[in-house]
């Protein structure tokens, strides 16, 4: 199954980064390498997540929660497309 990141995710990735090296910034660089390794786990487990009902297809939206760290995506039949990744102290828009 192949993976992909919307524009948004990389821009998530990169603001979480730093939002976490405010607080630490010996540990930001090691969260967001094992925020990658856990989502490469969609490649084989793309039903992982739970689905979210709000979403007009909640089979294929799904979230799944890494450590202190959430990532939205969507679950195709070929493709894994992370959507959105944000850390739970983040405020974010809901669905």
């Amino acid at each position: 199954m192949r993976l992909v990141y919307s524009a948004d995710a990389v821009t998530d990735l990169i603001r979480l980064r730093d939002f976490i090296a405010e607080h630490d910034p010996s540990v930001a660089a090691r969260v967001a390498g094992d925020l990658i390794e856990h989502i490469e786990n969609l490649r084989l487990f793309p039903k992982i997540g739970r689905p979210i009902e709000a979403a007009p297809d909640p089979e294929i939206i799904r979230e799944m929660v890494f450590g202190k760290c959430v990532v939205r995506y969507a679950a195709h039949q070929e493709v894994v497309a992370v959507l959105r990744i944000w850390h739970h102290f983040e405020k974010r828009d809901p669905y």
